[in-house]
């Protein structure tokens, strides 16, 4: 009985770890479009026209309020969430894959991989079904 509740004790200590891991890259994700859109992080040879300032604030915005959600450890957002960044990785993948000097600058690299790390969380807290996940007392 003591194993059984320590096992769970320890899940809840990881799932609690992947789920602030996770509101915390995406709010970190947020932060890069912030800076990419105060031109502190540079993407390559884009044009001011190539990067509209209300996209790069809207996604900023989206992954706020996609971390703030994250907490609120409801497994159907978690999916949508990492449909959505998923598809947002795809989308900068496939529209820059000809432009290395967008694909490999410091803000899509950083913005990137950021995203990535959120992805992986997302999909741990979802396999594992963390939502359920509740430290004992």
């Amino acid at each position: 009985m003591v194993a059984l509740r320590q096992g769970r004790a320890a899940r809840a200590g990881t799932a609690d770890r992947a789920l602030w891991l996770a509101a915390g890259m995406a709010l970190l994700a947020a932060l890069c479009y912030v800076l990419i859109g105060l031109e502190v992080l540079t993407v390559g040879d884009l044009a001011a026209s190539e990067r509209p300032a209300g996209i790069i604030f809207a996604a900023a915005g989206g992954y706020v309020l996609g971390g703030l959600l994250i907490l609120l450890r409801r497994r159907w957002l978690w999916v949508v969430g990492a449909v959505i960044n998923a598809i947002v990785i795809l989308i900068f993948l496939t529209s820059y894959l000809d432009r290395p000097a967008v694909l490999f600058s410091a803000g899509g690299l950083v913005s990137k991989g950021v995203q990535i790390v959120l992805e992986c969380a997302l999909l741990y807290l979802i396999v594992t079904g963390a939502h359920r996940a509740r430290p004992v007392s």
